[in-house]
Parts: structure tokens; sequence; C-alpha cells
């Protein structure tokens, strides 16, 4: 049974490695076949897109950890306030909201014709111009990262003991001297590794960059992939480009790696926390006043995806053919790719404890179903996709397998989130049932029943809600493989924004938006309740 195990693990492994060798076959073909044009595509073009993605990175983190640290110290400094749960809850939405939900939600609120776009334009003194461009990707970029990099500073100063707070309240600290002291110490310690995820997420970013880049000037590599292939269709340029990708975000993992961040990044938070000394008057003035304006930065996008949605005409959307081909195409493939998702996951994990318990202990087999698996992520979902775009033009249509290539794409991507899902319960009950079931004789299909699947079965479901909500916001795959033929819900709402049909996309939106935060409650319902 162990030896079971083991090879369905290795044959997921061996599928991962396939999907990303199977691009960098793709790209490495393309590169051989023409390298002069490749080489030829290094040029000024090439260079400014390249700083952009840096310099909007660097920016984007910059604006995103600097807020964070003051709100994470005056969350962790109130820890008992009405409403307090409630910013909790909703610093989580733009986790489980698609990045091109959140650009429209931005649009209704910052642009050119948002609700904000009067006010905004009588304190600048002209006609407010909009969030396109630089300051739209930092915006938001900083919408998505901000609650991310609050919520792991406060989990860091939730480590501080509680008889260094006492000791501070002995001694009669006032507020600076416990930031010097006490909180600075501990977030300094966290700074490096949250800078350098949120960097890597900014530097990864491509849906929020290619809805409100607004043209050359403000486009990163990944938009230019995408470019290259889509409307230019020159590979040449597409294949430096795509190199280039990987060996900025290879290096961002590697500094990550060195300061030993986690590259999937969990946000969550310590269920208790020591309790600081009372904060004073002119501090809960201070505190108040940032809480209330990350509150109003966070809360208003969302509300302006809510009410320019219910302005849409909802139902003549629900009855449109286009609307609901793609809500089934999106609900399919999301489906299809959590299944693989979990399956996969599954798979891995099994077999990393059937290594961890036979004699491979420590093998590079285990090494790689345990952390290798988390490396997907260094490889971008566009860049296998152009890899993929390249290789298979040579044989076949590209767009005939879109389908397979955004529930493969989606379902690696979001296995890593699987894994951490199913990992602790599945290693739990293999160490209270393995001895029992080998003395007792039960294997495969009669274990399953009787004894794994009760204990497992809200892991799965959790591992299953998060994939299928990861897949269903996703635009990276599907824009570059996506067609008449073949269109998502993410797909038809850049659609319908290029076309300027705001009210239609705003409905769109709402659609898309309220599903995946349906599936991110379902997700986090089974992963806090626990098993019985």
């Amino acid at each position: 049974m162990s030896d079971r195990r083991i090879l369905a693990g290795a044959t997921a492994l061996a599928a991962i490695c396939i999907l990303i060798g199977g691009a960098f076959l793709g790209l490495a073909l393309e590169g051989f076949g023409d390298w002069s044009s490749a080489i030829a595509a290094f040029d000024g073009y090439l260079l400014r897109i390249t700083l952009f993605t840096l310099w909007q990175a660097a920016l984007s983190t910059l604006l995103s950890i600097i807020p964070a640290i003051l709100l994470a110290r005056a969350l962790s400094r109130h820890p008992a306030f009405p409403g307090r749960a409630l910013i909790l809850r909703l610093f989580e939405l733009p986790l489980a909201l698609p990045a091109i939900v959140a650009a429209l939600g931005l649009l209704e609120l910052f642009g050119r014709a948002g609700y904000l776009a009067g006010p905004l334009g009588w304190f600048t003194g002209g006609d407010w111009p909009g969030i396109y461009g630089l300051s739209g990707i930092l915006v938001a970029h900083v919408f998505f990262n901000l609650p991310l990099a609050t919520r792991l500073f406060l989990e860091a100063l939730n480590t501080v003991s509680a008889d260094q707070w006492r000791l501070a309240s002995q001694l009669g600290m006032g507020a600076v001297p416990s930031f010097r002291f006490i909180e600075w110490p501990v977030l300094r310690a966290a700074l490096p590794g949250v800078a350098g995820l949120v960097f890597m997420l900014c530097i990864t970013s491509f849906t929020l960059v290619l809805t409100l880049g607004g043209g050359p000037h403000a486009t990163t590599l990944e938009v230019a992939i995408y470019q290259a292939l889509r409307f230019d269709f020159d590979p040449a340029r597409a294949v430096t480009l795509t190199v280039l990708q990987i060996a900025l975000t290879v290096a961002a993992v590697l500094v990550l790696a060195r300061l030993g961040a986690n590259v999937t990044g969990e946000a969550s938070l310590s269920v208790a926390s020591p309790r600081p000394p009372a904060a004073g008057k002119g501090e809960t003035a201070v505190n108040a006043l940032l809480l209330g304006a990350a509150l109003l930065f966070v809360a208003g996008p969302l509300a302006a995806t809510l009410v320019s949605g219910l302005q849409a005409d909802l139902l003549r959307l629900a009855g449109e053919a286009s609307v609901q081909r793609a809500t089934a195409t999106s609900v399919v493939l999301a489906l299809a790719a959590s299944a693989l998702s979990v399956a996969l996951a599954w798979s891995l994990v099994a077999a990393r404890r059937a290594l961890a318990a036979s004699r491979r202990s420590g093998s590079l087999l285990e090494r790689m179903m345990d952390t290798g698996a988390g490396f997907v992520l260094v490889v971008p979902p566009i860049v296998i996709g152009a890899g993929w775009f390249l290789l298979v033009r040579r044989h076949a249509d590209v767009f005939a397998i879109a389908p397979v290539m955004v529930v493969t794409v989606n379902a690696v991507m979001a296995m890593p989130f699987a894994i951490r899902a199913i990992r602790p319960a599945h290693d739990a009950a293999a160490e209270r049932h393995d001895r029992l079931c080998a003395a007792l004789g039960l294997f495969g299909w009669t274990r399953l029943k009787l004894i794994d699947w009760p204990v497992l079965k809200r892991a799965l479901a959790t591992a299953g809600a998060f994939a299928m909500a990861l897949s269903l916001g996703d635009l990276g795959v599907v824009a570059l493989f996506g067609s008449d033929s073949v269109q998502t819900l993410p797909y038809l709402l850049l659609a319908r924004m290029g076309s300027y049909r705001t009210a239609d996309a705003a409905g769109v939106a709402l659609l898309l938006g309220l599903l995946c935060l349906a599936l991110m409650m379902i997700a986090d319902r089974f992963g806090r309740e626990p098993a019985r």
C-alpha cells in the first residue's frame, strides 16, 4: 500500500514537471529556432519595460508596507474595541476577490467617471483624469497587499509575550518607548519576509496591470508577453520577455527563501494575543484615524462594485446567452481544476507521509514532495501559457486546447494552497490510524471509506473550495488562450470593459465576485470548524 501511495505521488510530481517542462521546451525551441531575432528583441523598449516592472513593484511594496506597520500596531494596541473583528474580516475580502473585479471597483470609485471624480477634480483644480497608468497600478496593488501585510505584521506582534507588556506597564513606558524597545524589534524581524512577499506578488501581477496599466508607458513584462503573442504575434520577443520574467521571479523567490519568507504567503492570525498596556487618548485618536482611513480605502471599491452591479440590468444579463455560456464554462473549468488540484495535493501529501515512514525518509524524492511542490509558484501562469502557446502552435490550433490549459495551470497553481489545507489533517490521521489499519488489513477503498474519508472530508472540502475560487477568478491563462468559443466570466468581463459596456461589466463583476466570495466563505467555514 505504501508503494502505491509513493507511485501516485511520483505520478503527480511527474505531471507537474511535464507541465512546466513543456512550457520551457516551447520557449527553448522557439528561442533556438530564431535565436537572432530573440537576441535582437533586447532593445530600449524591453529595457524600459523591465525597469518599470521593478519600479512599480518597489513603489507598491513601499506604499503597502509602511501603512501596514502602522495599522498592525494600531490593531495590536487596541485588542478589544467595537468593530475590530469587522475590520479583520474586511481585510480578508481582497484576498478572496478576483483581481479584475477589484480593478473594476477601483475604476468605479476613482475612474474618470467614478463616484469620486467630482471631489477629486475639485481637489486637484481641474478635470480628474482617472487612475490609469502607474497611479492605478499602485492603488490596486496597495488595495490587495495592504490588508495582507497588515495581517502578517499583526501576527508578528501577537508573538510578543505578556511578560514583556507587563514589564513595560510597570516601567510606565509610553507609546514611543514601547514601539522602540518592544514592537519594532519584532516588526523588523518580520519586515524583510513580508516586504519580499509583497514585492514578488507585485512583480508577477498581470490582471491589474492589464486593466489599469494605461498603455506602453505602464506595462510590465507579463503584460508585454501577452501582447507579444495575442496582438503582435512576435514569438521572438515573447521568448525574450519570458526569460526576463523568469529571471526576475526566480531572483525574488531566492531572496524570499534567504530571508525565511513563505512563498505562498499564509496570512492567518493567532487566536490569542497578549494585551499591551492601555493606549493614551492622543494615541487612541491617531489610531482611530488610521483604522478609519484604511477601512474606507478597502471598503470603498467593494461598495462601489456592489452598488454598480446592483444598478446594472441583472435580469437582462442573466438571460443573455453569452453570460450563461461564460458562467457555465467558468463553473465547469473551475470544478475540473479544483478536482485535479485536490487529487495532486492529496497524492503528494500521502506519498510524502509514506516516504517519511519508510526507510527512504529524508530522500530527495521526499523533499521534492514536501517543499518542491511549492516552487511551482516561481513560474507565473502567463509564462507557462506562453511556453505551451509556442509549443502547440507548431502542431495544432492553440485555441482548441484552451480548456485543457486553463484547467491544468489553475490546478497546479492552486495545489500548494491545497496542500496547506490537506496535510495537517492527513498527517494527524495517519499518525493515529496507520498501525491499526495495517494490523486489521484495511487498505485501499475500504480504508478510504471507513477511516480516511470521515477525517479528511473537511480538509478536502476546504482545499477544493479554495482552488475553485482561485480558478474562477483567474484571467492569466484564459486571456492568452481564450476565444469566442471559450469564454470565462473574467474573460467576458474584460471584453465588456474593453468595449466600454461599463454597466454590463459591473453586473458580471458582481456575479463573479459573489461566486468567489461564497466559495471562500465555504472554505473558511470548513477550515475553521473542527472535524468530528
